[in-house]
């Protein structure tokens, strides 16, 4: 099987008011990098990438340099493309916006393999563990009313109460954009409003030095949560260890890390407890099965990052289904050995809209898609309305 053609589409949604922040930066819109991949015989295949930055560079990697590389190959089977791609560009690619090109035309490449053999790509991943996965919402993001000197933690509260209401048993919420004393007045406004039962998980996106961090760690220990996530530089992994061996709250980290080079030093410098590749950032399927290789070798939990379209989640879903547990234990329990999605909840019909058959949550869980490939359908309605480039 072979490679006809490559199209790849920036797609771009201004969020108008519904703009918000995390500790890094505002997000004043949602954009993504879908790649199209059809075989000679008709077969086509959805990948994605480009999430974090700018599409627009991603998208030139796989026109101008990629794609060609692609079409001139005799073979479109994941693995033997993925290294073809790897080698051609480690010497100037190792990491960054590279690699997110890979991982888009990686992920194409499973859906194709699942449709043309008529399986979910899960199932060529080894088999699926689980048919639902455990989610958590993201949200608890700063918005502009709470850059004002005023903070409105009724409203968080009100934010907050509804993701319960709405079938989560677990959230995620943002800290480090305030100084430590005002996080953990949103924190503890948050535990009170979901109870202590309720999961809770923090994500700093690498706020702190790794003092300030172990503050916010001993605050979260006190609130009973569960993971916090990002709490120092990706580049500083001697703060992650510090962190770590400082706090009882699993640290986590991983999602501005990327291929299985960068995740052997990240756990060999014991770094984190629970390692969060992004599919469509660290090198597709392909590399992230590799790196949860790695990761189990070490106990270590594997909890993929989830930020982008209907195609992101729908790999992240696959991944998790194939994910044993780490470790083994008679009764599977969400992030203490299980492994759980993100699902993120803030505006984004790149994520809602661009399925034909959107995800929801029922129960606390996703159900992993059961058709070949990827198992989803891109309305391209959708994509024609949103694209940029």
């Amino acid at each position: 099987m072979k490679i006809d053609r490559v199209e790849t589409f920036v797609l771009k949604v201004p969020l108008g008011a519904e703009r918000f922040y995390s500790s890094q930066a505002e997000f004043p819109e949602r954009n993504s990098l879908l790649v199209r991949v059809t075989t000679t015989d008709g077969v086509v295949g959805w990948g994605e990438g480009g999430q974090y930055g700018p599409a627009e560079p991603v998208k030139e990697c796989i026109d101008s340099v990629l794609a060609p590389r692609l079409l001139a190959m005799a073979t479109a089977d994941p693995g033997v493309v993925w290294e073809h791609l790897y080698s051609s560009t480690r010497d100037f690619g190792q990491k960054g916006t590279y690699i997110e090109a890979i991982s888009a035309i990686d992920i194409a490449l499973w859906d194709i393999a699942g449709k043309s053999l008529g399986v979910p790509v899960s199932t060529l991943m080894g088999g699926r563990f689980r048919e639902h996965v455990p989610a958590y919402g993201t949200g608890g993001y700063y918005r502009d009313t709470e850059l004002d000197a005023a903070r409105d933690l009724p409203a968080l509260q009100d934010e907050v109460t509804r993701y319960a209401e709405s079938g989560f048993s677990m959230l995620k919420m943002k800290v480090g954009l305030l100084p430590v004393r005002e996080d953990a007045r949103r924190v503890a406004a948050v535990r009170e409003a979901l109870g202590d039962d309720f999961g809770l998980l923090a994500d700093a996106n690498h706020a702190y030095n790794s003092s300030t961090a172990v503050a916010m760690g001993r605050v979260l220990e006190d609130a009973g949560f569960e993971l916090f996530e990002e709490p120092v530089p990706p580049e500083d992994r001697a703060g992650y260890a510090r962190v770590r061996a400082a706090v009882d709250v699993p640290v986590a980290g991983g999602e501005a890390e990327y291929t299985r080079y960068g995740f052997r030093d990240f756990i060999a410098g014991g770094c984190v407890d629970i390692v969060q590749p992004d599919i469509c950032v660290a090198g597709g399927i392909s590399e992230v099965q590799r790196i949860a290789a790695l990761a189990s070798a070490h106990n270590l939990r594997t909890v993929p990052h989830v930020w982008g379209s209907g195609i992101a989640l729908s790999a992240g879903l696959h991944v998790c289904a194939a994910l044993p547990l780490t470790p083994f234990a008679y009764r599977p329990v969400p992030l203490q050995n299980e492994p759980v999605i993100e699902f993120d909840r803030t505006r984004n019909p790149l994520r809602d809209d661009l399925l034909s058959e959107p995800f929801t949550i029922e129960h606390g869980h996703v159900a992993v898609p059961t058709g070949p490939g990827l198992g989803v359908e891109v309305n391209m309605d959708v994509v024609e309305r949103y694209r940029a480039a």
